[in-house]
């Protein structure tokens, strides 16, 4: 039986591996794609998100394709980064223009929810803000989520934005703090683990030899030059965001621990959008109720070879 996924994602390079990946798992049914602003603005998410399914044949009855946030809750102006996932989010990719006219409803996020309520599990491996407003104005709505899994945060490691912060939560703080204070049953899977899940050139060579998706190998391409310029000992691309979606169906691949999350809002500094876990053994849960959440520290990286490889090349690994 599939697990029932409402995914929210700002739809760079490694979302759309975690696209690529959940059309592929059998035991993965996408049911919607909530397109928001981060990697790219959010019209080009929306943009890739349709090349994706007109790709592979996917229709909008299937997965439902909904627009979403375009700027953060602190009302800062989003920054992009083409330097990383390329100007359309697809690395040297360009895809075809959406047609003028169409519509992205945001509130067909209720309908979802509504129709699968507690079989439904939400992903949200973009910045936090389209999930942050539908617990702003339907909190009652969003308790009858199964769970939730979110790509975020940085605990004990080297962010990437700031020394201590990762993309997500440093994008929309105010957004991070709210989903993490309200929503219920939540796994983070943090820059900790999604870091060391690297898909080396060959694994990307190989891919495109054998697989289904032939836009593998450029977008990792584009991604791996960018790490390798960045750190010349880097040995692949982190596929950061199809982690977060393989958590769902693989929590033996990973070590979590169950501890209360806060995140730094105010500060405009190094410590803007800082995830702090409290490790303290006499800490009051009571006094921090709804703050304690499921961290991945580890991962089993033979483990994620295997389930990544034998998904995107239909081969037993």
């Amino acid at each position: 039986m599939s697990v029932k996924v409402l995914l929210f994602g700002d739809v760079g390079i490694d979302d759309t591996i975690a696209l690529i990946y959940g059309y592929f798992k059998d035991e993965v049914d996408i049911v919607g794609v909530v397109a928001d602003y981060g990697n790219i603005p959010r019209n080009r998410a929306i943009r890739n998100v349709r090349y994706l399914s007109n790709l592979f044949g996917i229709s909008e009855k299937e997965v439902a394709i909904i627009g979403g946030a375009e700027i953060p809750l602190t009302g800062e102006t989003p920054e992009f980064f083409p330097e990383i996932h390329g100007e359309y989010g697809l690395g040297p990719i360009i895809p075809p223009k959406i047609p003028d006219g169409v519509i992205e409803n945001f509130f067909e996020i209720i309908n979802i929810i509504k129709s699968y309520q507690d079989e439904l599990i939400i992903v949200n491996i973009g910045r936090l803000t389209s999930l942050a407003t539908m617990f702003i104005l339907y909190r009652e709505l969003m308790n009858k989520v199964k769970s939730y899994y979110i790509m975020g945060g940085a605990f004990w490691v080297p962010g990437n934005i700031t020394a201590v912060s990762e993309a997500n939560f440093y994008a929309d703080p105010v957004a991070a703090n709210l989903v993490l204070s309200h929503a219920h049953n939540v796994t983070i899977i943090p820059l900790n683990v999604t870091e060391q899940a690297i898909v080396t050139p060959k694994m990307a060579d190989y891919i495109d030899y054998v697989g289904k998706a032939k836009i593998i190998k450029p977008m990792l391409d584009y991604y791996y030059n960018f790490y390798k310029k960045r750190n010349p000992k880097a040995q692949g691309s982190p596929i950061h965001d199809a982690l977060a979606l393989m958590a769902t169906i693989h929590e033996d691949m990973f070590g979590f621990r169950n501890l209360p999350v806060h995140i730094v809002q105010k500060d405009e500094g190094v410590a803007k959008g800082q995830s702090i876990a409290d490790i303290r053994p006499y800490v009051n849960l009571k006094k921090d109720k709804g703050r304690e959440h499921r961290i991945a520290f580890t991962l089993d990286y033979p483990k994620f070879y295997k389930e990544f490889m034998s998904v995107m090349t239909g081969e037993a690994f």
